[in-house]
C-alpha cells in the first residue's frame, strides 16, 4: 500500500506541466546568463584594448609599458566582477536567499582573510608593483634565478617567461628583488681580438672609421659608439674593447652585428685576427732533439 502511493506521488509530481514549466524557465535563465556574462567579458575584454591601443597610438601617451599592464589587469578584475554577477543571479533564480549569502560570505571572507596571510600579501605587493610601475609586461626582468619576459601580472601571481619558453609564475609576495633590463638604455660591449703583430694604432684609426658610419647602419643605437682601447693583453693576442648605447634590450643584437660587420671591414684591409695554430718539427728516424740541435749549432 505504501509503494502504491509513494509511486502515486512520484507520478503525480511527474505529471505536473506547472513543475516542468518552472524547471525550464530556471534552466534556460541559467543558460541565458551564462552566455550573456560570456559574450559581455569578451565585449569588455575588447574595448579596453581598443581604448589603450587608441591611447598607445595617440598623443597623450606617456608610459607605453604601463598601459599594457594595466589593460591585462582591468581585462582580469572585469571577468571576475561579471562572473562573479553571473554567480549570484543564477543563485536568484533557484530563489536562494543572496542577501543572507552575501552577508554570510563576507564573514567567512574575514575570517578566510585571516588565515590565508599570504593571499592578502601577494594582493598587496601586486597592487605596489602596478601603483609603483616596478616593472611592466613586456620588460625583461630577473627575479630570483628566473629572467625572461614578464607575460602577464596579476594582483595576486606574476608570469615570467624565458627566452627559451619556461614559465615562472610568482606569488607577488615572495618577489624580493627585481631586477628589470627594459627600463634604461643597454650597452653593447664588444670585444675585438687583435694579433700581436699587426700595428695597433693603425688597426684603432681603422676601428675609429669603421664606428663612425655604425649609427647610421643600426637605429638601435642611440649614441655614437665608442672605441675604449686595449683592454686586455694575453699570451696570445691584444684585446681592444668597443662600447655603444642602445635601446632597451637591444644591446645582445647589436653586439652581434657589430663583430659580424667588424670582421669583415678588417679583414678587407688586411688587418688579422688571431687564431689557434699548428707548428709541426720533422726529424729523421733516429735522431735525436739534443743531436738535432747540435748540428744547427
Amino acid at each position: 500500500m505504501n509503494v502504491e502511493k509513494i509511486t502515486q506521488r512520484i507520478l503525480t509530481v511527474l505529471s505536473n506541466e506547472a513543475m516542468w514549466v518552472g524547471l525550464f524557465v530556471v534552466f534556460l535563465k541559467v543558460i541565458l546568463i551564462t552566455v550573456a556574462a560570456i559574450v559581455l567579458v569578451k565585449v569588455l575584454r575588447m574595448l579596453i584594448r581598443k581604448t589603450f591601443s587608441v591611447r598607445i597610438k595617440g598623443p597623450l601617451v606617456y608610459n607605453e609599458r604601463r598601459q599594457q599592464t594595466l589593460s591585462k589587469l582591468l581585462s582580469n578584475v572585469v571577468a571576475y566582477v561579471v562572473y562573479f554577477i553571473a554567480v549570484v543571479s543564477i543563485l536568484a533564480t533557484f530563489t536562494i536567499d543572496i542577501t543572507g549569502l552575501i552577508a554570510g560570505a563576507g564573514v567567512l571572507g574575514l575570517a578566510v582573510g585571516f588565515g590565508a596571510q599570504n593571499l592578502v600579501r601577494d594582493v598587496i605587493t601586486g597592487f605596489f608593483i602596478i601603483f609603483e610601475d616596478q616593472f611592466s609586461v613586456g620588460d625583461y626582468v630577473r627575479i630570483g634565478t628566473a629572467e625572461g619576459t614578464v607575460e602577464e601580472i596579476g594582483l595576486r601571481t606574476t608570469k615570467v617567461k624565458a627566452w627559451t619558453g619556461e614559465l615562472f609564475i610568482f606569488p607577488n609576495g615572495n618577489i624580493m628583488d627585481v631586477v628589470n633590463f627594459s627600463i634604461h638604455n643597454s650597452i653593447a660591449v664588444v670585444d675585438i681580438n687583435i694579433s700581436y703583430e699587426s700595428d695597433i694604432k693603425r688597426v684603432e684609426e681603422l676601428i675609429m672609421e669603421f664606428l663612425n658610419s655604425l649609427q647610421e647602419r643600426y637605429e638601435q643605437i642611440i649614441k655614437p659608439a665608442e672605441l675604449l682601447g686595449v683592454q686586455n693583453l694575453t699570451t696570445t693576442e691584444v684585446v681592444m674593447r668597443i662600447t655603444a648605447e642602445t635601446m632597451p634590450m637591444q644591446h645582445f643584437a647589436v653586439a652581434r652585428e657589430i663583430r659580424r660587420d667588424l670582421k669583415d671591414f678588417l679583414d678587407q684591409r688586411g688587418v688579422e685576427i688571431p687564431y689557434p695554430r699548428m707548428l709541426m718539427v720533422q726529424r729523421s728516424p733516429g735522431e735525436s732533439p739534443i743531436t738535432k740541435n747540435a748540428k744547427n749549432e
